[in-house]
């Protein structure tokens, strides 16, 4: 096969043109076809026959741009912009108390959003069923149909495979092993891509939060079972089956260590092992019991342990520390002094910016990486 175009590579070659142009209006702002010219290095027939198809596909829309001045000779200016609105995305959550969604439009400006809590109790077919309940009700709020969504992103706790099978799921009751993806998209004609709900939530600070402009970045969602996502080079890092970053389970290397005995304020280990049950202790803590101080100190240093081991694994430039560990008292200072003792150069330490939403959004971000592809591919047409 040759290398280069020939002429035969017409169809290709306008794809090509298209998704340059494309690229000059994803601002949104409204630009001149003479601006364009000069934007994309195209010659100006070459612009106005690639606008002309993008007008008629509804990607791109011409608009008035006030009155020109009289003095002006010639023709008018002709303006353009991309229809943001000629399609939409979703970024979906699915978390243990949880469902949250948010809905965009193709620049990934949000336009609707929906949280509702849901029972840590709830099987898995009773959980995926309150998040299509969940997302009609945005679209249905929104005024948006189900048909003009490009692509949907889901975030999941436990580990999941690149089809969006949950290899490894043991915070809500029937994950592990679910075939997530599959279940979803009978309720969808887009894609829909699952992930990690600690990467997604490194992806969403990384995009619009504490690590805006950082490559290297880790990103800690700590809950009675830590997680971490981790970009390399503004990339994220999944590991060969997608279990990279989770950290929750380094206390299999001390039996000692298991949330359990460190959260226990009696001497018994903590039974049951939930959220209810630990907001107690932290709630003593904060009131000034010592004992459940102690439980509260012992827990915080065993989330300092495991994030200064992949601290060292990885260098970050900078750790970003999200859950509900955000909210407890001083909580970055013993992280920054821990990392300054195990690492040999210690990360930067900030808490989440994207509160409760970070997951949701990280979701987003992943359908809006997919939207960018159609738009701006150029190996073969969107069907």
């Amino acid at each position: 096969m040759a290398d280069r175009l020939t002429g035969g590579d017409s169809s290709l070659l306008r794809r090509i043109n298209a998704a340059v142009t494309l690229r000059a209006l994803r601002d949104g702002q409204a630009v001149t076809l003479t601006q364009l010219v000069g934007d994309t290095g195209l010659s100006r027939p070459t612009v106005e026959g690639v606008i002309e198809g993008l007008v008629e596909s509804g990607l791109v829309a011409e608009v008035e741009q006030g009155q020109e001045s009289s003095r002006q000779r010639g023709r008018p200016a002709r303006w353009f912009r991309f229809r943001a609105e000629a399609g939409h995305i979703l970024g979906v959550e699915i978390g243990v108390h949880a469902i949250r969604v948010v809905l965009a439009d193709l620049a990934g400006q949000q336009i609707g959003s929906d949280a509702r809590e849901v029972d840590e109790a709830l099987d898995a077919e009773e959980r995926v069923g309150a998040v299509r309940t969940a997302v009609a009700e945005v679209l249905r709020k929104a005024g948006v149909s189900r048909d003009s969504l490009w692509a949907v992103g889901v975030g999941s706790p436990g580990i999941v495979d690149k089809d969006g099978s949950v290899r490894l799921g043991t915070a809500m009751p029937g994950w592990t092993g679910l075939d997530l993806g599959a279940r979803l998209r009978r309720s969808f004609r887009c894609p829909v891509l699952i992930e990690n709900d600690a990467n997604l939530a490194a992806i969403a600070e990384h995009w619009q939060g504490a690590a805006v402009g950082m490559g290297d970045v880790v990103f800690v969602l700590a809950g009675l079972s830590p997680g971490a996502g981790s970009l390399i080079n503004g990339r994220l890092h999944r590991g060969f089956g997608g279990a990279a970053g989770e950290i929750g389970a380094l206390h299999l290397l001390g039996q000692q260590a298991t949330p359990e005995r460190l959260l226990s304020t009696n001497g018994k280990p903590l039974d049951p092992l939930d959220e209810t049950a630990v907001g107690r202790v932290l709630t003593l803590a904060r009131e000034g019991d010592e004992v459940a101080r102690d439980a509260k100190e012992r827990f915080l240093q065993r989330l300092v342990h495991d994030v200064a081991a992949l601290a060292l694994a990885i260098d970050p430039q900078l750790v970003v520390v999200g859950g509900w560990a955000a909210g407890l008292d001083d909580v970055l200072e013993p992280l920054r002094e821990q990392l300054a003792r195990f690492c040999l150069r210690p990360p930067e330490v900030a808490l989440s910016t994207l509160g409760e939403d970070v997951v949701a959004l990280g979701a987003l971000r992943l359908a809006l990486d997919q939207v960018e592809e159609q738009l701006f591919a150029v190996d073969q047409p969107r069907s």
